[in-house]
């Protein structure tokens, strides 16, 4: 069995809280599965994106095809959210979990439900800012979730096991980060993949079911590129 849609929704807006939260610095670190050298100087210079124009590069229905439906979005939650075991993660500070101190003010997101299973859901979050905050941010929640292969979070009442294990990731984009997550709690299990590409000065992370995150990364990423 799999976590209810909204506890793995939950959890995947603390790992998207700890990415925004812990990109505040200026120097450049890459993330495990990063194969990029450090930003171009063109890369730099670049400006980035409005919310509106990053919206405008989310896929949609018609992107996705038959079976997938709109989720819309559901209000953030107000639970708390604390690391136990994991003190690399302890250490992006609670502010991360509780959404204070986000520095990715440029962002959009959609998920998509396939064939109306809560298991089978797939989402895609869009970032921008400048290549040195995206890749720092990037690196240092990927290299934290990482670096604990189990530990717990507590959101609310609730108490749920995790695991994380680093993946191969996908050769696309100028850097690229990939992940397995696993949710445990009440006899009830879930896996879900997260893929971050940075292109430029923008950053795609894509969550969900394994599968529905491959079948869709390319044609994300294609019109994550798109000109406005």
């Amino acid at each position: 069995m799999r976590l209810s849609t909204t506890t793995v929704l939950t959890l995947n807006f603390f790992a998207v809280l700890a990415l925004a939260g812990c990109s505040t610095g200026s120097s450049f670190s890459a993330g495990p599965g990063s194969s990029a050298a450090a930003p171009s100087e063109s890369a730099l210079a670049s400006v980035p994106l409005s919310s509106a124009a990053l919206a405008q590069r989310l896929l949609d229905d018609s992107d996705l095809g038959e079976g997938y439906t709109h989720v819309p979005q559901r209000p953030t939650a107000d639970n708390d959210v604390t690391v136990i075991g994991c003190p690399a993660l302890e250490r992006l500070g609670s502010d991360a979990a509780t959404g204070a101190g986000l520095d990715f003010s440029r962002k959009a997101k959609a998920s998509f439900a396939y064939d109306g299973g809560s298991a089978s859901e797939v989402s895609e979050e869009l970032y921008s800012d400048t290549a040195v905050k995206l890749s720092k941010g990037i690196g240092e929640v990927f290299d934290a979730m990482v670096s604990c292969p189990t530990y717990q979070v507590a959101s609310g009442n609730t108490v749920i096991d995790m695991g994380t294990q680093k993946t191969a990731a996908p050769e696309l984009g100028d850097e690229q980060w990939s992940q397995l997550l696993t949710y445990s709690a009440g006899g009830q299990r879930s896996v879900v993949k997260q893929v971050a590409i940075r292109t430029g000065n923008v950053v795609m992370v894509v969550s969900g079911w394994p599968g529905l995150v491959d079948a869709n990364l390319e044609k994300a990423l294609a019109k994550a590129q798109a000109a406005s």
